[in-house]
This record gives structure tokens, sequence and C-alpha cells, in this order.
């Protein structure tokens, strides 16, 4: 299992501060990260909290799951680790590019 934990649905005005102190009742935190855009700095309205414990990551779902910050509703679940996400492309799965096109039994042009 996971220390860690997605938070979803933030506030755009939401900082890292705000977030610790709002998921600090649940058990002690590790760390939290605010995921922002690369070009703008703006936040992406999702992050991450780590919390020192298995146990209080599961409790952090459990009662914060739903909860209201900054008028908000949020969406806290386990995060899971990046080579266990699904969705995006990846040619593994799916062949080469062009591998699509001899399903059409001969040439596209």
């Amino acid at each position: 299992m996971s220390n860690k934990v997605f938070v979803g649905g933030l506030n755009w005005g939401t900082k890292e501060e705000g977030l610790q102190d709002f998921f600090r009742e649940v058990g002690e935190i590790s760390s939290v990260k605010i995921i922002t855009d690369r070009e703008t700095g703006r936040s992406r309205g999702f992050g991450f909290v780590e919390f020192a414990s298995e146990e209080s990551a599961n409790a952090a779902v459990d009662s914060m799951n739903g909860a209201e910050l900054d008028g908000r509703i949020l969406k806290v679940s386990i995060a899971m680790e990046r080579n266990q996400r699904s969705g995006g492309y990846d040619n593994r799965d799916r062949g080469s590019y062009g591998s699509r096109n001899h399903d059409r039994g001969g040439n596209r042009w």
C-alpha cells in the first residue's frame, strides 16, 4: 500500500501550507505537493499529501474524501505509483505507429 494520497478538486488558490494544515488533523505529514502548470505556474487543481504511516493515509481517504476546502469538494484517494497509472499512448501496447494501418488490408493511399 502507499502512504501518499491524491487530492483532486483543489481550488486554484489553495496553497501547499493550507493543504497541509487541512490534513494535519488526520496524522503526521511527510510532504505536500500541489501540481502546477510548467508554463504558467498556476495550480492544475490537484496535489499529493504523503503521510508518515499507511494508517494515516487510509484515514485521510476515509475522512477527507468529499470534504470541502476553500469552497471546493475534494476527491481523496490512495495515490498510485507512476507505473500503475493507466491512460496515455504507449508504443509497447499498440505496436509501432504504422502498425495500426496494416489492419486495413493494404496501402493507405
